[in-house]
């Protein structure tokens, strides 16, 4: 059976989308248990961090410009996300022992959180997501664009917080390639995009990744995306 075409559109995080990301969260119990997706900044999660205050980091955050996280809308409600920026802004990652010890070059940019609203699951939410993701750094210059995805093939079924990164098999969809193992399960994917000038050549480069029917930028701050999921996808 075929898929019903899924049409989603794209907004970064601002003052302006606030809202629409806030009601989100706040429908999801706070993004498992209250972390208000302010893990992956330069404060991070700590054993003193609160619900509010992770809220209150998170907005200053979006008031101060220190962010770059794209919204995916369906029917005008947000459903999900996707957190990138650079290394100083994607600060705080998971295993920094591990990743540092094999570190050879810094990336120009990091995808952090993908998170995608319960009702939205495996509908290709975070697909459109990180596709959004990758023509805003094409349409910014492009460069080295690192992942933390979960490895999925080999091990049972995971859920929730254990797929906060993404799957691998997500990324790979989109060309990243291991550079390295920084748990039993998580590893270091890059991807390096060349700086796409005309609009046209950037819908035609991710139009290529499996599942994108058509890619249509608007902006670099709006992409819509019509998408046929397949069976499952994140």
């Amino acid at each position: 059976m075929t898929s019903a075409v899924t049409p989603y559109t794209t907004r970064l995080l601002t003052s302006d989308t606030w809202d629409d990301f806030a009601a989100l969260v706040e429908a999801n119990n706070g993004v498992w248990g209250g972390c208000w997706c302010i893990g992956f900044h330069p404060e991070g999660i700590s054993k003193d961090s609160t619900v509010a205050g992770n809220r209150e980091a998170k907005l200053a955050h979006v008031h101060n410009g220190t962010i770059h996280q794209v919204l995916v809308y369906n029917d005008g409600r947000c459903v999900g996300w996707c957190q990138y920026g650079p290394p100083a802004e994607v600060a705080t990652i998971k295993n920094p022992t591990a990743y540092e010890k094999g570190l050879a070059e810094l990336p120009d940019w990091r995808i952090g959180c993908l998170f995608t609203g319960s009702g939205s699951r495996r509908k290709g939410v975070a697909r459109a997501g990180v596709a959004a993701v990758l023509a805003a750094i094409a349409h910014a210059g492009g460069g080295l664009v690192e992942a933390y995805p979960e490895q999925v093939a080999g091990r049972d079924p995971q859920r929730g917080a254990y797929l906060h990164t993404g799957p691998e098999s997500l990324f790979e969809e989109f060309g990243f390639v291991r550079d390295r193992r920084i748990a039993k399960w998580r590893w270091v994917m890059r991807l390096r995009i060349s700086a796409l000038l005309r609009r046209r050549k950037t819908a035609q480069a991710l139009a290529q990744a499996r599942g994108l029917k058509s890619v249509r930028p608007r902006s670099p701050r709006l992409v819509r995306l019509t998408l046929v999921p397949a069976a499952g996808s994140p």
